[in-house]
């Protein structure tokens, strides 16, 4: 089994070893999903697009299982004020973009946004890379269970304006979910909690991991939340 604190260079792998059974739905959903399942947005079969990796992860809390998400500090310039899972762009010293480099690149990327210690996560899946239009980056999301939680916070207020949890009960719960509406026209799932507005690529994944893993309840599809053109 791998320990992920040797992101530069070092082999990473991934491992369903131990993993709580409650994650056991998830691991199915990630072994089965199609591309096309997950959104209609697909990395350009030219090549084009800025490989990067996001780490979804799991971990145990007060409140049953959770999510670890941050908010993007509102002055960069891409995703500016988002929630969003920690991660970003491969850098070359991450490796292969289509071998490990991008759970190299979940990992450092979310030691640098969060302060989280790699060697306390479990790296148990991988999903179908995904693309980002507006942004243009072609994005791997890798899935890992937080088997010794550390302390996290923002490390850099420029990157990142605060790190946080939220229970997947709360994302299960039919009080906090809604459909975002883009003055351009584009729908897209979000989820109202822990004072944010989940949303966008974001959303998309907790979403279709939620329907996949069988833990999607019945909620109002109908209740809309409007987007600004800024958004």
């Amino acid at each position: 089994m791998t320990r992920a604190s040797d992101t530069q260079g070092g082999p990473v792998a991934l491992s369903k070893d131990g993993l709580p059974g409650w994650l056991a739905p998830v691991v199915h959903a990630v072994e089965t999903v199609r591309p096309t399942q997950l959104s209609r947005f697909l990395p350009p079969k030219d090549g084009a697009g800025r490989q990067s990796a996001v780490l979804v992860l799991f971990g145990e809390g007060a409140h049953g299982p959770e999510l670890l998400l941050m908010e993007r500090a509102s002055s960069l310039r891409s995703h500016a004020g988002q929630p969003s899972f920690p991660g970003g762009a491969l850098d070359p010293e991450d490796g292969d973009p289509h071998g490990d480099g991008p759970l190299r690149a979940a990992l450092r990327e979310a030691e640098e946004e969060t302060g989280l210690d790699p060697s306390g996560v479990q790296l148990f899946g991988v999903l179908p890379r995904l693309y980002i239009p507006v942004s243009g980056f072609v994005v791997t999301p890798v899935l890992g269970w937080w088997r010794e939680p550390s302390p996290v916070g923002v490390v850099d207020p420029n990157e990142t304006a605060r790190v946080f949890t939220v229970p997947v009960a709360d994302l299960t719960d039919p009080a906090n979910r809604a459909t975002t509406v883009h003055p351009s026209g584009h729908q897209g799932p979000a989820f109202l909690v822990e004072s944010a507005l989940v949303w966008g690529f974001t959303a998309g994944i907790i979403d279709r991991l939620l329907h996949f893993a069988g833990w999607e309840r019945p909620w109002d599809r109908e209740k809309q939340v409007p987007l600004d053109w800024r958004a």
